[in-house]
């Protein structure tokens, strides 16, 4: 089953961009998963393709209109297949989510742009409003990239070696272990000695302990969410159990 992706965009020329080349790039070429983009302008009806309009009550920029958007899924999304809208008013795009969504058909994207989407839409229509982070784009078409991208990595067959993304960054709810490799000293700086050693359990423990260190350490709210969001005991206090 091929995925299927659908993005709706005011600029269907900034795809496939980067998903044409390297691993997505060869997936697609392999029939692994296709792109459709939707010029959403060719919804609107009046005769200048109007998509926005000034925001009700006042205030800056313009607003993309629910009518033009409706009419856009409408016409393009196909029963079955989820439909995200990318806005910084979404919820955080996990790595949970991102297998969800790669194990099933395919998704549809809608790109927001200017100051938002009529929120009559999200009222009427079924749709997931997705961020990729607490900062502001220009527009939805690079979160639409990050999230295909997530995506068609996952498919079957896309990576080299199906445990390849097994011990990344998010997949076990921590940071990645650091990584090394050649020349040996560099800089005057070494490989950790216990890379070295060719003893596969010290090295899978050392793994776990630097994965934990830098979680703990760079994304406590990461951290927090691993353990439960408990606070860890302090070395040899009892750990009392909660009723």
């Amino acid at each position: 089953m091929t995925f299927a992706a659908t993005v709706l965009t005011l600029y269907p020329e900034m795809f496939p961009g980067p998903l044409g080349t390297s691993l997505a790039g060869r997936a697609m070429g392999e029939g692994k998963w296709s792109l459709d983009t939707v010029q959403i302008r060719d919804f609107a009806s009046d005769k200048h393709k109007s998509v926005d309009d000034t925001p009700a009550g006042g205030g800056a920029g313009m607003v993309m209109r629910a009518d033009v958007l409706a009419a856009a899924i409408d016409g393009s999304v196909k029963p079955g297949i989820p439909l995200l809208a990318m806005t910084p008013r979404g919820k955080p795009l996990t790595q949970a989510r991102v297998r969800e969504l790669a194990a099933g058909p395919g998704v549809a994207i809608l790109c927001g742009r200017f100051e938002g989407i009529d929120e009559r839409l999200f009222e009427a229509r079924d749709i997931e409003p997705v961020s990729i982070g607490d900062y502001i784009l220009s527009g939805g078409e690079i979160g639409a990239l990050v999230l295909l991208d997530a995506c068609v990595r996952l498919l079957p067959g896309v990576m080299g070696a199906a445990s390849s993304g097994d011990e990344e960054s998010f997949e076990s709810g921590l940071l990645e272990y650091p990584h090394y490799t050649r020349p040996q000293l560099w800089e005057g700086r070494t490989i950790p000695e216990v890379l070295r050693s060719g003893d596969h359990a010290k090295i899978a423990a050392w793994r776990k302990s630097q994965a934990e260190i830098d979680t703990r350490s760079r994304r406590p709210d990461l951290w927090d969410r691993h353990i439960g969001g408990r606070v860890q005991p302090p070395s040899g206090a009892r750990h009392e159990k909660e009723e």
